[in-house]
């Protein structure tokens, strides 16, 4: 797979401007197209999920573009959690956390004690996305049931025509993230695979396992 446009400071201006008015974005990632908006905006999460067609019941994940960010937004996670994230952020990885203070409501949905949480290990051409200063509300740019988009081209004409910003990264991996429930983790040390994607089971344990 050969490296995509390499996105620009300028890009990242307009993605941050577009999701902290209110706005939807399709971007790419480390695993495959997404479409995003503020995490914490009811109004802007509701026509995320009408442009997908997505159930309004069902989660969302939040996004940081830097796992510095992601810990120093998340304070009350215990240090267990924390040295989890360590070992599997930044990568092609959603992780299931305890929402301990509730954070990020129109993102959980239905299911406000838990977050889901994104850290992209990005290519060298998206690395400019590290500089995005506020997490964002995403899931994968397409319709709902339909297969995910690797390129910008298999991104749903509606979608990107109903999108306030549309960022093309090139080809992108195509593969999504592996879902990982460490809800039970703080307590038990305990985790679950829920979905294996872009990141094997083998490599979820050989991370996990020096921590006991």
């Amino acid at each position: 797979m050969s490296q995509g446009p390499e996105l620009t400071a300028e890009d990242v201006a307009d993605l941050q401007a577009c999701v902290t008015g209110g706005g939807v974005a399709v971007f790419p990632s480390d695993t495959v197209y997404g479409v995003c908006c503020d995490p914490n905006s009811e109004l802007a999460a509701r026509r995320l999920y009408e442009l997908k067609g997505r159930p309004p019941a069902r989660p969302a994940a939040v996004m940081f573009f830097s796992l510095d960010a992601a810990l120093n937004a998340l304070p009350e996670l215990p240090e267990v959690e924390r040295e989890a994230l360590q070992a599997l952020l930044p990568g092609p990885v959603t992780l299931l956390l305890a929402n301990w203070e509730l954070r990020f409501e129109p993102a959980c949905r239905t299911d406000p004690a838990t977050l889901g949480l994104r850290v992209p290990a990005l290519p060298e051409n998206l690395r400019a996305l590290e500089a995005m200063r506020a997490p964002v509300m995403q899931s994968s740019a397409n319709l709902s049931g339909e297969p995910d988009a690797r390129t910008l081209a298999e991104v749903s004409q509606s979608l990107r025509d109903g999108a306030d910003l549309v960022l093309d990264g090139g080809e992108l991996p195509g593969r999504p993230s592996t879902v990982i429930d460490l809800r039970g983790y703080a307590a038990e040390r305990s985790w679950r695979l829920l979905r294996e994607g872009a990141l094997s089971r083998e490599s979820v344990e050989a991370a996990l396992a020096p921590l006991g």
